[in-house]
């Protein structure tokens, strides 16, 4: 239905009520599951009714006529909460809940610019029992929302292919996507940064205006050591300038990562009472920072894993007793900065994850075959789990079990450049570590040659340079491999690969680039090591940027302009290779 509020004139104020009204609920998420831990906080119910009443109000002016139905019920119950004309009672939080859902329904309509009537009489019932006083009823699980069209207006309801031309509803739908990217790619930034932003970029104008004299002046008079010296200078005092500039410009990015973790309380109870068991959520180091591009990709992924070990790995209250376990299981949800990199750790002290089980598991499946599962070791049981179509559920249920899931993890960390380690003791519980670098625009890449080509390798990605004699190369199912401690390392050749001039055939000794990708490590083999150098990644443009094996380009100082190893295209390149080679020899 046409809204009076989506007219072009309020678009500002409804884009701004978006994002306001996104933030508060992101924040309730996790203050309204609070009160099943701290009911006697009245800190905290005051906090929930300023932000109720916020919604309440900036609704009601812009005559989101439901929203402010809805949020002046849940108000009043947390209005007698707050002032203890009201005891608290656990049924209560359900009805809470459900209340928040349908504030959150309403909320995605005004997004879509699609305005339907949803049925509030069940919850607004159950919350007018609250408040007078009587038991609250406990929610039944699913949805109780029942959509009805409150727009009377003829071309609403015409067949969508009889509108579909019209100039009004294909605007409509360009206001929606621009209101929902509005509060997706939004960033509240502190004023003192933008300050200490703009006094940075003040000092970079007069260095420039600085330098510019300088040169003139060289002009003038080549042959002038002084102007040397000064030119040297203010060169420094430009470089100093800009790692600066650079550094503040990437805090005005930072998110911290709490705005994804504060989704997960809600996540855990959820399916605790699916099924049935008992579940303790620790989060430590939400206040961790990091860009707002890698916070969005990284959602997902922590979502199934925090999914993974509610479901698969705590075990339901008797099993855990049986076994002199506390009823209750915990998973610990951290995350912190090691160096250039974010490390996310979810640990569970569940069942943990039993090597023999998945080998038989995908051995059945057909992932792997007999000869490869008795060449396996158990740590490298676990990268098993990360294959598609994986899994281990005895039954499909809303949570897991489709076999999907765990290979999303691993190609959403692979595409930030990022790695995932699995830790697990049988009966004890499991460790999942995520390690991703802090920002994707600016980064330490090792430059390296290959033939007469230079590229440059993301350092987030690089573990360690090994020296490797030419002798050191042994082959196994067709693959070239070195031994590398107590590991064996498959290599990757560029020059086969990316079908550029490689090594001179009578090179004896060259230099393996060890890379870590998701679960794996392989080596690039490359001729020279250049070193490593802070770079900016450029795209490559329409024409080039599906190019396989690389993730974009940088310009060098001396103008020249090199390619960006994407170390996991490259992984899966030399995967199929091998895999093609192998299928060729054996029909040979």
């Amino acid at each position: 239905m046409s809204h009076p509020m989506f007219a072009d004139e309020m678009r500002d104020i409804v884009e701004s009520f978006v994002i306001e009204t996104k933030e508060i609920f992101e924040k309730l998420d996790n203050e309204i599951l609070e009160i099943e831990k701290r009911s006697d906080d009245k800190e905290l119910i005051n906090s929930i009714f300023r932000a109720v009443h916020t919604v309440k109000g900036t609704s009601g002016f812009l005559s989101f006529e439901q929203m402010s139905t809805i949020a002046h019920r849940f108000e009043d119950v947390l209005n007698k909460l707050r002032r203890g004309e009201l005891k608290y009672d656990p049924g209560m939080l359900d009805v809470m809940l459900e209340a928040f859902d349908l504030m959150k329904a309403l909320l995605k309509q005004v997004i879509d610019r699609d305005i339907q009537e949803i049925d509030l009489s069940p919850t607004i019932s159950k919350l007018a029992a609250l408040s007078s006083g009587a038991k609250p009823e406990i929610a039944k699980r699913g949805k109780q929302v029942e959509q009805k069209t409150i727009s009377q207006d003829p071309a609403h309801d015409a067949p969508p292919q009889e509108i579909s031309g019209s100039k009004e509803s294909a605007n409509q739908a360009s206001q929606a996507q621009k209101l929902d990217r509005m509060a997706d790619t939004t960033i509240r930034v502190d004023v003192g940064r933008l300050d200490h932003l703009m006094n940075l970029v003040g000092e970079l104008v007069l260095g420039r205006n600085r330098l510019t004299q300088i040169v003139s002046n060289v002009e003038d008079n080549p042959g002038s050591k002084d102007f040397a010296h000064q030119l040297n200078e203010t060169s420094s005092q430009i470089d100093f300038i800009t790692t600066e500039l650079q550094t503040a410009v990437m805090k005005t990015r930072m998110v911290q990562i709490g705005k994804v973790f504060n989704r997960f309380p809600r996540l855990v109870r959820d399916i605790a009472r699916e099924f049935s068991k008992e579940i303790d959520l620790i989060i430590q180091g939400e206040e961790t920072e990091l860009d707002k591009s890698i916070i969005e990709e990284i959602s997902d992924p922590l979502v199934h894993l925090i999914r993974n070990a509610a479901d698969h790995g705590i075990e339901s209250p008797t099993v855990r007793e049986s076994i002199g376990k506390p009823r209750r299981g915990t998973i610990h949800l951290s995350a912190g900065h090691e160096g250039n990199h974010i490390v996310i750790e979810i640990q569970d002290d569940g069942a943990g994850i039993d090597p023999e089980k998945i080998k038989q598991k995908a051995l059945e499946k057909g992932l792997i075959t007999q000869e490869e599962a008795n060449e396996m070791k158990p740590e490298d049981t676990y990268s098993i789990i990360f294959i598609p179509g994986f899994s281990t559920a005895q039954k499909v249920s809303s949570v897991s079990g489709r076999g999907v899931g765990m290979d999303v993890v691993k190609t959403n960390i692979t595409k930030l450049n990022g790695m995932i380690s699995v830790e697990s003791s049988v009966g004890k519980g499991t460790r999942f570590t995520l390690k991703l670098p802090l920002t994707l625009a600016i980064i330490q890449g090792l430059l390296v040659k290959v033939g007469g080509e230079t590229f440059a390798v993301p350092l987030s990605s690089v573990l360690e340079v090994v020296h490797t004699p030419k002798e050191a190369i042994s082959t196994v199912h067709g693959r070239p491999v070195i031994r590398l401690r107590e590991i064996v390392l498959p290599l990757v050749d560029i020059s086969d690969i990316l079908e550029v001039p490689g090594q001179d055939e009578s090179t004896q000794v060259f230099y393996t680039v060890v890379v870590g990708i998701g679960t794996h490590k392989f080596g690039i083999v490359v001729d020279r090591l250049i070193g490593q150098k802070e770079i900016v990644i450029k795209p490559l443009g329409a024409y080039l940027k599906n190019i396989p094996g690389i993730a974009g380009s940088t310009i060098l100082g001396d103008g020249r302009v090199i390619m960006i190893l994407d170390a996991g295209e490259l992984l899966r390149l030399a995967q199929k290779a091998s895999s093609a080679r192998v299928s060729r020899e054996v029909n040979e």
